[in-house]
């Protein structure tokens, strides 16, 4: 028996079997989703709204126009139940009911899901997050009886939906703990350059502060801060971050830490079980972007055709998709392994500003490119060290 069982049908899921069957045409794959299976690029999701894109037309195929062109079985709106690692199968419930299913190969493919904040108030089930076509949906939806929005979280998500929500000529407050935007990822003057820009577009921003509370009032709601100051909106949207779908795998006994444990051939800690993507922690490290994906996919389908095959990082740098002020990330994977070093372009930061992180002997471990600077990116990509090279 040679089948290969994929749970999930996002990009992970889907660029796997499309590398897949580039070299094997015959092996069984059966990819199982929990949605309509639609086809789609899930960062299309936060700059949809001023390309004016419904969630049917972010959708490029449907499940089944995916089934036919890559020869493959979807199942779709059916959940697996179960993974019985020594057995080799995954007991689904869908549409058409329960049944079990054996595989050769099982790949977890599960996602991640949006960070849900300890927030109080009778509004707390009113907050919106936007992870896939169905929430994209609602949201889009709900905007067009909303004029202000509350958006929590100012990091890479929270900043895309800002500039695309002023854009379209909503009014947005953003609210976080941070310092400035982007914190995480990138030092004070790039953040201070976006936050900026933004504020000129009519983002306003309230930093260094959380959202306590979320109640319902006449015709919207009203935020309460840890600090006592309430602002009212129409609508509220959550970015706060993302954490790895990791139950399904840890009810099934695999390894997991902050996503499902996997070496850098994709595997798991059970022979035969692999996790490719968002949901997967590759040799301590989570890597929720596209590019990790793309390589991923394409080293792990060599290895499930027979060719064992290390799946290679190079360095990965990053669009962040504000275009009011574009930024490409490239952050080091250790901040306290050296220092930023930050110039404004033509001595303004609102023009761009370039940010090495160096470390004491000048090796460049990092950068964050903004404004007019974004074009030095492939100069200074050269310079970086391997995410996980091959050793």
């Amino acid at each position: 028996m040679s089948a290969i069982i994929i749970v999930g049908s996002g990009l992970a899921g889907y660029t796997l079997a499309k590398e897949l069957r580039k070299t094997d045409k015959e092996t069984p794959i059966t990819i199982i989703t929990r949605d309509d299976g639609r086809f789609y690029s899930k960062p299309m999701l936060s700059n949809g709204l001023s390309k004016n894109k419904t969630a049917d037309q972010l959708a490029t195929q449907t499940a089944e126009q995916m089934a036919e062109s890559q020869q493959l079985t979807v199942l779709t709106d059916t959940e697996v139940a179960s993974i019985n690692v020594n057995d080799q199968s995954v007991s689904v419930d869908g549409r058409t009911g329960s049944q079990t299913i054996e595989y050769s190969h099982l790949v977890l493919a599960l996602g991640a899901s949006q960070i849900r904040l300890p927030i109080e108030g009778d509004g707390v089930d009113s907050i919106l997050t936007v992870n896939d076509l169905a929430d994209y949906a609602v949201f889009r939806d709900r905007l067009e009886s909303a004029q202000r929005v509350a958006l929590i979280g100012p990091g890479l998500i929270g900043c895309e939906f800002a500039n695309d929500l002023v854009s379209i000529g909503k009014k947005v407050t953003v609210i976080g703990p941070d310092k400035w935007p982007l914190e995480r990822l990138m030092p004070q003057m790039a953040g201070e350059a976006l936050k900026g820009v933004l504020s000129g577009q009519g983002v306003s921003w309230i930093l260094g502060n959380v959202v306590k509370r979320v109640d319902s009032v006449s015709g919207g709601f009203q935020l309460t801060l840890d600090n006592g100051d309430t602002l009212e909106a129409d609508l509220v949207l959550s970015a706060a971050g993302l954490v790895s779908n990791t139950a399904l795998a840890a009810d099934a006994g695999l390894a997991i830490n902050r996503g499902v444990v996997v070496d850098q051939y994709l595997r798991t800690s059970h022979n035969n079980v692999y996790a490719l993507g968002d949901c997967a922690e590759i040799c301590g490290l989570v890597m929720p972007y596209v590019m990790p994906i793309m390589i991923g996919a394409k080293a792990l389908a060599k290895t499930l055709g027979g060719e064992a095959t290390k799946a290679n990082f190079p360095a990965m740098p990053v669009a962040v998709k504000t275009p009011s002020h574009p930024i490409v990330v490239s952050p080091p994977a250790d901040f306290g392994a050296g220092d930023w070093d930050s110039e404004a372009a033509e001595g303004d930061p609102q023009n761009g500003v370039k940010s090495r992180f160096v470390d004491a002997e000048g090796t460049l471990l990092g950068f964050t490119l903004t404004g007019s600077t974004v074009i030095e990116k492939m100069v200074l990509q050269r310079e970086l060290p391997a995410v996980l090279p091959d050793e």
